[in-house]
């Protein structure tokens, strides 16, 4: 029952994701949105799409490989051949898990190493998006690989460890030690792990730099720094972000936003990356995150142990670590209807951000033409298909959000006066 679960519910969704992604080539226009008329010409849109399609194709060819490897390896008796050959190094149930888990892993990034390799020096390059050379590709490679051992086999060795020692009674101070790590990742992130890839260096002064500390100062959003992130020497895309907690809040602009924007429009950036905070839409989805684990450590409680798992996968010996990883795939359905319910809240999110940046700076045009700009430098499908939305955008379509922002005009007054 298990098994005919799992690979009804794996091919399920390749089909219906597969589905989207053709409808999404089917709904693109030839015509530029009227909206969009004063940024993309006939060529520039032409080009937009053409990377729509080739990035669909390359998504399609990924996932069919994905898949395939994954019932070829079930099919083949791989669960269970990984299995025996660790335990014929006689090892410690932990670190047999360990090795066991960490195989997985390293299999699946080889797997999907070619795929990035093209992506970045085929695709990316061929749009003119790649700045990233040879040697920094592997260093970061390198770089992220021992970043997610170290993290990865922390989180294993404690889960596993909580396991071996109480049973399946240990989900929650499994739960509790995973939400603990996650709030320390918030904290190291900007601080260790980002500077490991990225410079960071202060705004230099002047008018952005005045502008943005006024309009923090005025919305009560406590700043400690406002930073420039060389992001121009891996892509052309541009970001913006904040992180920290109270008063240790720092912004970070990646260098292509500041070079491609006015201040104006990167002002109503930050305002929107604002609007996230004073909405309390980063708390809401930490916590809805933490919820997640909860339920995914509850459900293993249930399942890690349960013999009919193991007999779907062919494993026979059965233990906690392989438990761990056939209910990675067992869970699949439910992280997807999970991710899609979190992706339809992140984009109502996107659009409250949105109303508090046009609010904030008493004009939704500022905004408006930073959207515009930003989905024309990064070639963004404007008229992407609902089903693609649905199952995999946290941001609504570009051209809805501008729509919402011009129903805003003559709603709005400057901040001179409120």
């Amino acid at each position: 029952m298990i098994r005919g679960f799992v690979l009804c519910a794996l091919i399920g969704y390749y089909l219906l994701d597969t589905l989207a992604k053709l409808l999404n080539l089917r709904s693109l226009k030839t015509q530029v949105p009227s909206e969009f008329s004063d940024v993309y010409d006939e060529n520039r849109y032409r080009r937009s799409q053409e990377y729509t399609r080739t990035n669909t194709w390359y998504e399609l060819v990924a996932s069919t490989t994905t898949l395939a490897s994954l019932l070829a390896f079930w099919f083949a008796g791989g669960f269970e051949g990984l299995d025996q050959l660790i335990r014929g190094l006689r090892l410690p149930n932990i670190f047999a898990g360990l090795f066991y888990l960490g195989a997985l892993c390293v299999a699946r990034e080889l797997l999907m190493l070619p795929f990035t390799i093209y992506h970045t020096f085929a695709i990316e390059q061929r749009y003119g998006f790649n700045r990233t050379t040879a040697s920094t590709f592997i260093v970061d490679r390198l770089k992220e690989w021992c970043i997610s051992g170290l993290v990865l086999g922390g989180f294993v060795l404690i889960v596993l460890t909580l396991f071996e020692s109480f049973g399946l009674r240990a989900w929650m101070i499994a739960w509790i030690c995973t939400a603990a790590i996650s709030v320390l990742l918030i904290y190291l992130a900007p601080r260790i792990i980002l500077p490991l890839f990225f410079k960071f260096s202060p705004v230099p002064a002047g008018n952005l730099r005045e502008q943005v500390t006024e309009f923090c100062f005025r919305q009560q959003f406590p700043v400690r720094e406002l930073l420039v992130i060389d992001g121009s020497r891996r892509s052309s895309k541009a970001n913006a972000f904040f992180t920290g907690f109270g008063s240790n809040k720092r912004i970070a602009l990646y260098d292509t936003l500041i070079n491609n924007h006015t201040v104006p429009e990167l002002l109503a950036v930050l305002a929107h990356e604002i609007g996230h905070f004073k909405k309390h839409h980063i708390v809401q989805h930490f916590l809805f995150g933490q919820l997640n684990l909860l339920l995914l450590f509850l459900g293993a409680s249930f399942f890690i142990s349960r013999p009919e798992l193991f007999e779907a996968f062919g494993v026979t010996t059965p233990s906690y670590y392989v438990g761990l990883a056939l209910y990675g795939i067992l869970i699949r359905p439910l992280a997807v209807l999970l991710g899609i319910l979190a992706n339809f809240w992140s984009r109502k999110h996107e659009f409250e951000a949105d109303r508090f940046a046009a609010e904030a700076l008493g004009d939704p045009s500022p905004l408006i033409g930073a959207l515009k700009r930003l989905s024309k430098d990064s070639l963004s499908n404007l008229t992407p298909h609902p089903l693609l939305v649905g199952l995999h955008f946290t941001h609504p379509p570009v051209l809805a959000r501008v729509l919402a922002l011009r129903s805003l005009d003559g709603q709005l007054q400057s901040p001179s006066q409120v």
